[in-house]
């Protein structure tokens, strides 16, 4: 059940960012920056900060999906101890941090380091589960 909680914060997170994502393209109509015929088939002509938590927004659907999966499977198959839990959390922090770099001072650098961060951190809930498969026999 502890891995359900890192689940829910990342289900918010995406939540957050989808509304915060809102209010900046809602925003950029209301002070005409944009028009919704400009935006209606392409991103290209939202203002950059739109932009970057557009962008930010699609990320969420994207490694935080191989997230959802390797949770179910390790609640599935037992591998639930405190070092998943640790690991799960680690990356829902790396989710979050990657949002404030992307849509803050975008140091690509950083963000990319953070990006690859929660990659390893997949990769060792991947492993979890296939240890604690192979000692299941």
């Amino acid at each position: 059940m502890r891995l359900i909680y890192p689940v829910l914060a990342q289900i918010f997170w995406t939540f957050v960012v989808i509304t915060m994502a809102g209010r900046f393209r809602v925003a950029a109509l209301r002070a005409r920056e944009v028009t919704i015929k400009q935006v209606a088939l392409s991103n290209d002509a939202w203002p950059e900060r739109v932009k970057a938590f557009g962008n930010n927004m699609s990320n969420q659907f994207e490694t935080p999906i191989l997230f959802y999966v390797l949770v179910g499977i390790a609640i599935y198959v037992g591998a639930t101890g405190w070092g998943m839990v640790a690991v799960a959390w680690g990356y829902v922090v790396t989710r979050v941090a990657h949002t404030f770099i992307h849509t803050g001072a975008n140091n690509v650098l950083i963000r990319f380091r953070v990006f690859v961060t929660g990659m390893f951190l997949l990769i060792a809930m991947w492993a979890g589960i296939v240890l604690k498969l192979a000692a299941m026999g």
